[in-house]
């Protein structure tokens, strides 16, 4: 079969992301094309206040060169318009009478900018801000006039005026309400807001509504409908942004305020997705970074047949991009409503103000103004809906003068940028492995903050941590992979990942193997890496596996063995008779029962195998290696009376969950009934012991010439949750254990308790389970393929 066609409309962040993350989960199944109206790569819109105000440039906010789409092998049409869609035919139309075939379409334009409809709104001098031209224009009027005037006291005008403010412009700010950003503050924030923002030389008319710009061919001056009026080179409408729903509109698609999507982003026509701000989703339409990524995510996984629970929505947070001021909002923070109750710190003389709102004894909001520490905490008490009943409320805000709060408190674990999943342990390892010393740096090496920029001042506060002469943190001696390369396992990843190596041989040859053959070492290490990277890669390799019930492992006398799956050690007459019959038949004459609670049928002859295969017509077990191995089970009556179909049942779900998967070491894994611990579980790699209170769970024992105990990780009340951990514990080991790292040495490395905070963090936990399920449906659509 062959490659499906994919048309993304838009080269916008929420496009391109979702495409980044389809490239993740299936590299070479789709031949795409993206339509951009603009006439530039991929870049960060967010960022362009910042390059009004001084920091940033344009390259800087270049999310994708061209190189990137050429290496992907992604034609882009920049600087052309689709302008009709044929539904019927799946094809699509450009402005150009460029005409492109799709099997599946995503429509990711975005919203356009709301220009007031009053006279004189086409005059030279009034922009929009939205683009980089309206960037360029609005830093050229700046050369020439000084006056300027923003409509709009909301978010981006707020940071508009800021960036004009730098370039010398006088700047008023024109708000028709009676106080700034009334959807994301309450009136004492936004009072307080004003006057920071007033101290920095920002002007404000509020309660005015605009009636008409005035001059001649360019703007000279604004009037308000009160009579008032004010003089202005330059007029910046920053009024708001309404979803471009036109060419859906056009091609028939359902719309309201924006395309109307469900749960996978599908909309009311087949094949065609939408994602971003022209999307209404369960009623809300945003126009944040970090929701428009998390529908990407959700839309990705639909297009490449990854069952997944879909978008469910997103909880808003915002924080202003105005250098000198701190000020974060999130969730619904207005307490009008008599179910909601709120607690506030007012000081008036430090110039602090914090809000959080609750509800049925959950946060639902918040507001810190001048002080923001506490963002991380309160946003992710709000995500996961945690229950405060019992917390004395003023504990939300630690003083700092009593020394409560510290960076280095933040478990390693933490995720520090929501947009890009970024834990402040990654930003660590960065700053120190890489002596990276300013914030541009730490951004570019790990993508923290290159997005909606909202997680800067606590990155900065993170590298200023590090830098600090009372840190006293290491990291360990770096190690090389082997004598091949000066390169450890982390390293030889990351480069493979950022530089798309796909083979063997060029991950050696850009990389700058001394040896180009390699060793016994790095060859399967690095083969191993390729699969967890692209389980694609894996395919493509000449391995015994074959099939689910065509596998076969190799003796050293040059038969080989046959191991038919009884998953949990359980089996029934049918497969027995078969199995009898199949060994009588081809004269296989040693047939083991062994320690993993398994038949064995050794010195199958080679010539043999199609025929047996064909005869035994059931799966069989996988005899690679480097994976989870079959689970040893306690049944025996003589030695306990308890009820044993629990963990067998929960054995046998195991099974099923990790069948096919490799991993960096054999993982070992046993299930006992009860604390008789007739499976040795507490000397596995991971051991599961039935009691009163659920299931006991341990990590990294080791049964072999060194008998080691595994550590409690837990105690899991009921069954679906053990196995929820135990396949967490399985996907963070084989995402980060070096290759041939048992689970007791990579356990001892990384530590118990981190083990546990990675776990215990609902999201980070959701994460693994999510990427192992990917790949779980990758390596079935391997075994598919192979059946062809």
């Amino acid at each position: 079969m062959g490659k499906k066609k994919l048309v993304l409309v838009g080269n916008g962040m929420a496009g391109v992301r979702c495409i980044e993350e389809i490239l993740k989960l299936d590299p070479s199944g789709f031949e795409i094309t993206i339509f951009g109206s603009e006439p530039h790569v991929n870049y960060n819109r967010i960022l362009l206040s910042s390059i009004l105000q001084g920091g940033t440039s344009f390259g800087d906010i270049t999310l994708h060169n061209r190189e990137w789409y050429e290496r992907h092998h992604i034609q882009l049409y920049t600087g052309e318009t689709v302008i009709e869609i044929d539904k019927h035919l799946q094809v699509v139309k450009s402005d150009q009478n460029r005409i492109v075939s799709y099997d599946q379409l995503i429509i990711a334009t975005g919203s356009v900018p709301f220009s007031l409809p009053i006279p004189g709104a086409d005059k030279q001098g009034v922009v929009t801000f939205r683009t980089i031209e309206d960037c360029q224009k609005m830093i050229e009027i700046s050369k020439k006039n000084k006056t300027a005037v923003v409509i709009g006291g909301g978010l981006l005008g707020l940071e508009a005026a800021k960036g004009l403010l730098n370039l010398g412009m006088t700047v008023y700010v024109v708000h028709i309400g009676s106080y700034l950003m009334e959807r994301q503050l309450d009136e004492t924030a936004a009072r307080m807001l004003q006057k920071e923002l007033e101290s920095l030389g920002m002007k404000f008319l509020l309660e005015k509504e605009t009636k008409e710009i005035v001059g001649g061919i360019g703007a000279k001056g604004v009037h308000f409908n009160d009579g008032t009026e004010v003089e202005a080179d330059l007029v910046v409408m920053a009024a708001g942004v309404r979803p471009n729903v036109q060419l859906a509109k056009e091609t028939g698609i359902e719309t309201n305020r924006a395309i109307l999507v469900n749960d996978y982003m599908e909309t009311s026509v087949p094949n065609i997705y939408a994602v971003g701000e022209c999307v209404e989703h369960r009623g809300m339409v945003y126009g944040l970074v970090q929701p428009l990524y998390e529908q990407g995510k959700a839309l990705a996984k639909r297009i490449c047949g990854i069952e997944g629970q879909g978008y469910e929505g997103s909880v808003l947070s915002t924080q202003l991009k105005i250098s000198g001021v701190d000020l974060f909002t999130v969730g619904i923070i207005h307490d009008e409503d008599s179910s909601n109750q709120s607690i506030k710190i007012f000081d008036e003389v430090e110039r602090v103000y914090k809000k959080v709102v609750f509800q049925d004894h959950k946060i639902i909001g918040a507001v810190l103004f001048g002080d923001t520490k506490e963002r991380t905490k309160l946003l992710d008490m709000i995500l996961k809906h945690q229950d405060v009943s019992e917390l004395e409320k003023v504990s939300l805000f630690p003083q700092e003068k009593g020394g409560e709060f510290s960076i280095g408190s933040i478990p390693a674990s933490k995720i520090i940028c929501n947009c890009n999943s970024v834990t402040k342990g990654t930003i660590q390892e960065a700053i120190l492995r890489e002596g990276l010393t300013t914030f541009e740096e730490v951004k570019k090496c790990t993508k923290a903050s290159s997005s909606c920029g909202g997680c800067k001042p606590l990155v900065a506060d993170l590298l200023s941590y590090i830098q600090n002469n009372e840190f006293e943190e290491v990291l360990e001696e770096k190690s090389c992979l082997c004598s091949c390369t000066t390169l450890n396992d982390d390293e030889i990843i990351r480069e493979m990942q950022r530089q798309g190596l796909t083979s063997l041989k060029e991950v050696m040859e850009v990389l700058d193997w001394k040896d180009n053959e390699g060793c016994s070492i790095c060859r399967p290490a690095i083969n191993y890496y390729l699969g967890m990277i692209n389980p694609e890669y894996e395919s493509k390799q000449q391995a015994l596996f074959i099939n689910e019930k065509m596998n076969a492992g190799i003796q050293s006398d040059g038969t080989y063995t046959l191991i038919p799956q009884m998953y949990g050690g359980l089996t029934n007459p049918e497969q027995l008779r078969k199995i009898a019959q199949v060994a009588e038949k081809y004269h296989i004459n040693d047939v083991a029962i062994t320690s993993d609670q398994r038949i064995h049928l050794l010195g199958v002859k080679k010539d043999d195998l199609a025929e047996v295969w064909a005869d035994l017509n059931m799966p069989l077990s996988l005899p690679q290696a480097n994976g989870v191995q079959n689970i040893k089970t306690c049944i025996g009556e003589h030695i306990c009376s308890c009820d044993k179909k629990p963990s067998i049942e929960l054995a046998v779900s195991l099974e099923k969950h990790f069948e096919f998967l490799t991993s960096p070491y054999r993982v070992k894994m046993g299930v006992s009934s009860c604390l008789h611990n007739g499976a040795g579980s507490t000397t596995k790699d991971v051991g599961v012991i039935g009691v009163d209170r659920g299931w006991e769970i341990y990590i990294g024992g080791s049964s072999g010439r060194n008998v080691r105990s595994g550590e409690l990780l837990c105690v899991a009340a009921t069954t679906e949750e053990a196995i929820e951990l135990i396949r967490g514990f399985v996907q963070y080991y084989r995402e980060t254990a070096n290759y041939l790292e048992r689970t007791w040495e990579w356990v001892e490395r990384v530590g118990l308790v981190h083990v546990r905070e990675v776990l215990f963090e609902e999201n980070l936990r959701q994460q693994l389970l999510e990427h192992l399920a990917e790949e779980i449906v990758l390596r079935k659509r391997l075994v598919e393929k192979s059946l062809l």
